[in-house]
């Protein structure tokens, strides 16, 4: 038993397709604890092949939160998220000395490592508004008037990313403020302990597992999945890897061998993204996913302490 007068967050982290899940599994089932999803996209009930979620043995193996939690007709933020996950993380330090959240989001993650910062309501319709423009006009236009009203935040937000240029102006369309202004600069004090554990191995290697879990997804029915999901692609959540490709086909834009490609170099683009954001976190624990051993050894020495 640790000595330790808090509990412990276990964060299983890395890029897409690297095997975040099946090592989850395998630690929870070991530590006799229960898996926290922090996948931005593994909430909403209506998504399945193209999230990767775990497969129906895999939820049974272990209690798994927030997967199919919600439907992709709610909003919802990695703030709203923040306060969820560490009521949901709190209530099961109660009965677990260790909970395990896995997840490869960045703003996911970073509301349960750092906390989360508060921000105002958003008046009514300004988000419809906003998806219309983004869907009748693309981002540019948008980013156009983030980089006039927020230089600072424009400056550090991923401008390929709509769904954050979005969430910005409406905070700033909301309250003729800043977005930037209203986040914090003092990191809260997290209620628990904090181990983070990083996948990832030769990129090589990476790049391929991605390739095929993608003719996997192919195979399983990824495109009838975004074909039922088209009427709703305006949504945050489908403006993502995996899905936007498709219906450029269903639109027309390009043929299916293209939207194949698209999918796959996009991914891979994804998985980069993710690691380069990792990489700003200078306390995860890198391990190859084969390195169960060493993982273990570096629990058991967190729990000890």
């Amino acid at each position: 038993m640790s000595k330790t007068s808090k509990p412990i967050l276990i964060s299983i982290v890395g890029p897409t397709a690297v095997g975040k899940t099946a090592l989850s599994i395998k630690l929870a089932e070991h530590l006799g604890t229960e898996i926290v999803s922090a996948d931005s996209r593994q909430f909403y009930k209506e998504m399945t092949i193209g999230t990767a979620k775990p497969s129906q043995e895999e939820l049974e193996q272990v209690p798994h939160h927030f997967i199919n939690s919600h439907s992709i007709t709610q909003l919802y933020s990695a703030g709203v998220y923040g306060r969820d996950a560490l009521e949901r993380i709190t209530e099961l330090h109660k009965s677990h000395k260790t909970v395990i959240a896995v997840g490869g989001s960045s703003l996911y993650l970073k509301s349960i490592w750092e906390g989360f910062d508060e921000m105002p309501e958003i008046k009514a319709g300004v988000r419809e508004e906003l998806n219309h423009e983004f869907e009748a006009k693309g981002i540019a236009p948008l980013l156009s008037e983030l980089m006039d009203k927020d230089p600072e935040y424009f400056k550090e937000v991923d401008q390929n990313n709509g769904q954050r240029v979005i969430r910005a102006l409406e905070v700033i369309r909301s309250t003729d403020q800043a977005f930037s202004s209203f986040r914090k600069t003092i990191k809260n004090v997290m209620p628990y302990d904090q181990l983070k554990i990083g996948l990832n191995m030769e990129r090589e290697l990476l790049f391929d597992r991605i390739n095929r879990r993608m003719d996997q997804m192919i195979e399983d029915g990824l495109f009838d999945e975004a074909k039922k999901l088209y009427e709703f692609k305006s949504h945050n959540a489908l403006q993502t890897v995996g899905y936007s490709e498709i219906f450029g086909f269903l639109e027309g834009n390009y043929d299916k061998d293209e939207a194949i490609r698209l999918l796959k170099r996009n991914s891979r683009r994804y998985a980069k993204r993710q690691l380069t954001w990792f990489r700003k976190y200078d306390d995860i624990h890198w391990f190859e996913p084969n390195q169960y051993t060493e993982i273990m050894t570096l629990i058991t020495k967190a729990l000890s302490q």
